[in-house]
């Protein structure tokens, strides 16, 4: 089994390198020269446009519509027939239903894994495996999605996977407006920051990602570290998909809205480069409190 990994960014990178532990020959493509050069470090191979008939299995990691769209439309020119594609990018449900309906026009099977948590867990193989597609494909593709997590759901025939992601984000994104709105409310009223924290992760609200957040929040206020695991940014691009998907479906979101309309607000307060529970910082300073 010939396995070819487009997109070897901070998740694609420690993906690939879990499936060239299975033994299977493998090969990764990036245009950016920095993230060929890492991957050479770390030991795997880099391919060629001629690869692409090589492989018998495609995996793709792309950050956004456009270069999962670009990429997709390249594979199913190029591949020969009963190619296997395994996308794992957070993109929209429209663009994955556009790149199904390429890959049944040239014989190439289509399956949608989406993973959930950061490039740290992806490097423990620590990942949540979110798939949907042909079950068939499903079935022979989990011993390379166990090797990124050992939680790997099927959740059905067609984009499943990729609405699963998007609500798994919502609730994320909500986690940290709720943090916001709870700790201002608690500042204001002269509770202990740190204090907070620890009742917060020892009661009902507590939850693992609750626990992480402690990790990094949960300090004496001039201490707070908000180093990004994933940035404002990045979540801004995740909850516009969101408030996509549920126009499309009739799915009233109106705090999911507000959720997004804070954290523009932190990017234009020069906050977009933090990690997403900075809008924490943008209802404390809605406040009056000092950060």
């Amino acid at each position: 089994m010939n396995i070819l990994f487009i997109g070897i960014g901070k998740m694609g990178l420690p993906m690939s390198t879990h499936l060239k532990k299975l033994g299977h020959p493998l090969k990764v493509i990036d245009i950016n020269p920095h993230q060929v050069e890492m991957a050479k470090q770390v030991g795997l191979e880099i391919g060629t446009a001629e690869d692409y008939q090589w492989a018998d299995w495609i995996f793709s990691s792309m950050p956004n519509d456009d270069a999962f769209l670009g990429i997709a439309k390249y594979i199913s020119n190029h591949v020969k027939p009963k190619t296997v594609y395994v996308d794992t990018s957070t993109i929209s449900i429209s663009a994955s239903t556009t790149v199904a309906s390429w890959m049944a026009e040239k014989n190439v099977e289509y399956l949608r894994v989406a993973v959930s948590g950061n490039n740290h867990m992806a490097a423990a193989a620590q990942l949540t495996v979110l798939s949907s597609g042909p079950k068939e494909i499903f079935d022979q593709a989990l011993p390379m999605l166990s090797c990124w997590g050992t939680k790997v759901f099927y959740l059905g025939a067609q984009e499943q996977a990729r609405l699963m992601k998007l609500v798994v984000n919502l609730l994320i994104a909500q986690t940290s407006a709720m943090l916001a709105e709870g700790l201002t409310l608690g500042r204001l009223g002269n509770l202990k920051w740190e204090d907070m924290w620890e009742v917060i992760t020892n009661s009902a609200p507590g939850s693992t990602i609750m626990k992480a957040k402690m990790s990094q929040l949960g300090k004496p206020m001039g201490q707070r570290d908000f180093s990004p695991t994933f940035t404002v940014e990045q979540m801004i691009k995740d909850l516009s998909l969101i408030t996509d998907a549920a126009k499309d479906l009739g799915a009233p979101l109106s705090q999911t809205q507000t959720t997004l309309d804070w954290m523009h607000q932190a990017v234009s307060e020069g906050d977009g480069q933090l990690d997403y529970a900075a809008i924490i910082r943008v209802l404390e300073r809605k406040a009056g409190l000092g950060n």
